[in-house]
């Protein structure tokens, strides 16, 4: 490592605790933080351009270190912290002692090129809690989709805590965003069935047929889809309800769409 941080206040170290907090400065320098070996590793794996590493020697191994810098296909800089500038830029004090300074990819819809013919695809309409969405995209890596498409999202995708709870999986799920019409209208224009979870003027979701091209679409725990939703669906669909309540959190009814349209895939082949 040919450089050390000390301080806090350095104004490096000031500018990278901004990358952490501010969705504005992350969007400004198109850059964020990445924290934890694993996530890294997934960010590597994704393509991403990470341009440097701050590690603190006193919780990071040297084979730790070793394996991760050995990973990568160029030189990568190396900064030394110091465990107060550790824990002021870390989000979680148990971590492995190495924080990524990484570039943003375009998450634009333009960005978007399918692998499959028929792709299987999750849309989250206005999520509002970083959590939440990080489920999502752990959902939808496990389930092995072609895409997750994000209408009006409340934070940008590089929010630190979207990143903890997805445990990586940002970097591992082709992701876009867009506007809840840009995405109607990309959906349409690439002839995907719309799919949308609703609970009036709905089928039950184990009728429909997703082997075609399928977009799953689902709102908030709250208010559910918006009209310009219901209005553009294919058919709505509902998981039937065997108790009190008549919603269920996002992400596991997300899942178990999903893992409904994946059967039905496997099935075909």
């Amino acid at each position: 490592m040919n450089k050390q941080i000390t301080s806090t206040q350095n104004t490096y170290i000031k500018e990278l605790i901004q990358l952490k907090e501010k969705s504005k400065q992350r969007k400004k320098t198109q850059t964020f933080l990445i924290e934890g070996l694993r996530e890294i590793s997934l960010a590597i794996d994704g393509q991403y351009k990470i341009e440097k590493l701050l590690v603190d020697t006193s919780i990071i191994s040297d084979k730790a270190l070793e394996k991760i810098i050995h990973s990568f296909t160029y030189k990568i800089d190396c900064i030394e912290i110091s465990n107060e500038v550790y824990q002021k830029l870390a989000l979680r004090g148990s971590t492995e002692g190495i924080i990524a300074v990484a570039k943003s990819k375009d998450l634009s819809l333009n960005s978007i090129q399918f692998k499959n013919k028929n792709p299987l695809i999750l849309v989250a309409e206005a999520p509002e809690k970083p959590g939440n969405i990080g489920a999502l995209l752990r959902t939808a890596d496990a389930a092995g989709i072609d895409a997750v498409l994000i209408a009006n999202p409340k934070t940008d995708m590089y929010n630190p805590n979207i990143i903890r709870s997805s445990v990586g999986c940002v970097f591992t799920t082709t992701i876009a965003t867009g506007t809840s019409s840009e995405i109607i209208n990309f959906l349409k224009q690439h002839q995907i069935n719309i799919y949308g979870a609703a609970l009036t003027a709905s089928v039950e979701y184990q009728t429909i047929n997703y082997t075609n091209a399928s977009a799953i679409v689902v709102g908030t725990e709250a208010t559910g889809l918006t009209e310009n939703w219901l209005q553009n669906t294919t058919a709505n669909i509902i998981i039937p309800m065997r108790g009190k309540i008549d919603s269920m959190n996002v992400s596991v009814s997300a899942a178990i769409l999903l893992f409904e349209a994946v059967r039905q895939r496997q099935l075909s082949n």
